[in-house]
């Protein structure tokens, strides 16, 4: 039972990095994404297009960072095992280097409550990590407290993140942050944004407690 369940979930990873680029969310060997299973995760591996992984290829490693299987998993992974970690909630992480979000991202630059669509990520803002190097402890520190109370954050000069119930539920928040990162994107050439009070974005969010794919911890 626990085979076949590692198997599918290796399988989701696969066909979540091929939506990933077939989206344009990604592009060659960027981003990667991880799910978790027992006391520990699956993650892509480092630098292998999408359309040349296979299950067999994914990496198991611990919850402690050690890798359990074959194979060299993304040198992000140290982000990915920290979040599983220290958010009991997550259950699958998306990570992407999208043209919209890391366009913010590299204006070190917040995203307000421009629209109410925005508490998809859990909040009423979308915070940007301050930078560090890729696959670092600090870039992981980072990340953890942009994520506080949030399903997903920017990253400095980098790219975005997002956490989900299942990859398909971080996939569906990582395609709403990134139209959300374009729309703003687009708002700011027109001028000065009217952002949502603290009061309507309380409203937003009890309202998407009964609301489809969003009413989801």
């Amino acid at each position: 039972m626990t085979l076949s369940l590692q198997h599918q979930l290796r399988q989701q990873l696969v066909e979540t990095s091929c939506r990933l680029v077939e989206t344009g969310l990604n592009r060659g060997t960027s981003g990667n994404c991880s799910v978790r299973f027992d006391d520990g995760f699956l993650i892509t591996p480092s630098a292998v297009p999408a359309e040349e992984l296979t299950p067999d290829n994914m990496v198991l490693m611990d919850g402690q960072g050690k890798v359990l299987s074959e194979g060299k998993p993304s040198s992000e992974w140290r982000f990915h095992c920290d979040i599983f970690r220290q958010r009991k909630d997550a259950q699958a992480i998306v990570h992407v280097h999208s043209v919209y979000a890391t366009s913010l991202a590299c204006m070190n630059q917040d995203i307000p409550p421009f629209h109410y669509m925005m508490a998809v990520a859990g909040g009423d803002s979308i915070r940007c990590a301050p930078y560090a190097l890729f696959g670092t402890q600090q870039l992981s520190d980072n990340v953890l407290q942009a994520l506080q109370h949030r399903k997903a954050c920017l990253m400095a000069n980098h790219g975005m993140i997002a956490l989900g119930t299942s990859l398909a539920h971080a996939l569906s928040i990582t395609t709403e942050v990134e139209l959300l990162s374009q729309q703003y994107c687009q708002v700011l050439q027109l001028g000065k944004p009217v952002v949502l009070s603290d009061e309507q974005m309380a409203d937003v969010q009890k309202k998407f407690k009964g609301y489809g794919q969003w009413n989801k911890k």
